[in-house]
C-alpha cells in the first residue's frame, strides 16, 4: 500500500511530529531519513528490508559504501545523507563534552569515543587530549592497524600531546572483535604511555576500550590507576 494511503497518525513523518522521534521504531526512523520508497515498495517496507538485510539500524548506517549502493533504491545521494547524519551525531557529542570537564561526564565521554571508533573495521588507537581543567582539546586517531592489532609508538603520542599543549589525556582503542577485555599487551602499553607522558607533565586519566556494548574503563576495572 502506498504510504499516502495510510492514516496520518501512522505515517512516520507525521508520527514523529506528533509524538517525537523517540516514539518511532527503527524502521520508521530510517523511513523518515530515506524519504521515499521504490517501485513496488513503500518507504517503510524498504526500511524494514534494509534492517533485515544488514542486521539492524547501526549496521545500515555504518554499511560499507559498495554494499549500501548495491541495494535496490539506494543511490549515492542516500548514502551521503546517512553519512552526514552520522557525522552530525559525532559533532553533536563532541560539542556537548567540550562544555564541561571530562571527569564530570564520563558516560558522555565514553559515548563520544564509541561513536568515533565503533565503526572502524581495523584496530585503531586514539587520544582525547584535555586541558588543565580536563576539558577536551582534541580527539586524534594516531595509529591504524590490522583486524586485531595496532602498533603504537609512545614517542609519537608524547609529540602529539605536546603539540596540543595537553595537561591530560584519555587513551582509547577499539577491539573489532567486539570483546572489550584488555590483553596483557594493552595493560603494558597503558603503563608505558603513562610513564612516558608523565615525563612531560601529561596525566593519563583512563584507557577506554571500545567494542560491543558499553566501552570499558581500564581505571574502573583496576588495570591501572590514574
Amino acid at each position: 500500500m502506498n504510504i499516502r494511503e495510510w492514516p496520518l497518525a501512522e505515517r512516520p513523518r507525521e508520527k514523529l511530529l506528533e509524538q517525537g522521534a523517540a516514539g518511532l521504531s527503527d524502521a520508521e526512523l530510517l523511513a523518515v531519513l530515506l524519504g521515499s520508497g521504490v517501485r513496488g515498495r513503500n518507504v517503510v517496507d524498504l526500511a524494514r528490508g534494509l534492517l533485515a538485510r544488514f542486521g539492524g539500524l547501526r549496521q545500515v548506517l555504518e554499511a560499507d559504501r559498495a554494499a549500501f549502493l548495491g541495494e535496490t533504491g539506494l543511490g549515492p545521494v542516500r548514502y551521503a545523507q546517512l553519512q552526514a547524519l552520522l557525522e552530525i551525531g559525532r559533532r553533536h557529542l563532541a560539542e556537548s563534552i567540550a562544555r564541561e570537564p571530562a571527569l564530570e561526564s564520563p558516560q558522555q565521554v565514553r559515548r563520544y569515543l564509541k561513536a568515533m571508533m565503533r565503526h572502524e573495521a581495523s584496530e585503531v588507537f586514539a587520544c582525547l587530549f584535555l586541558d588543565s581543567r580536563h576539558r577536551p582539546l582534541a580527539f586524534e586517531v594516531l595509529f591504524r592497524g590490522t583486524i586485531d592489532r595496532a602498533s603504537v609508538f609512545p614517542r609519537e603520542v608524547v609529540r602529539r600531546a605536546l603539540a596540543r599543549n595537553a595537561a591530560a589525556a584519555i587513551l582509547c582503542h577499539n577491539h573489532p572483535s567486539g570483546v572489550c577485555e584488555p590483553s596483557p599487551e594493552d595493560v603494558h602499553l597503558t603503563l608505558t604511555l603513562k610513564t612516558a607522558l608523565k615525563l612531560v607533565d601529561v596525566r593519563v586519566l583512563d584507557h577506554i576500550i571500545v567494542g560491543e556494548g558499553d566501552p570499558l574503563s581500564m581505571v574502573e576495572h583496576g588495570w591501572f590507576s590514574a
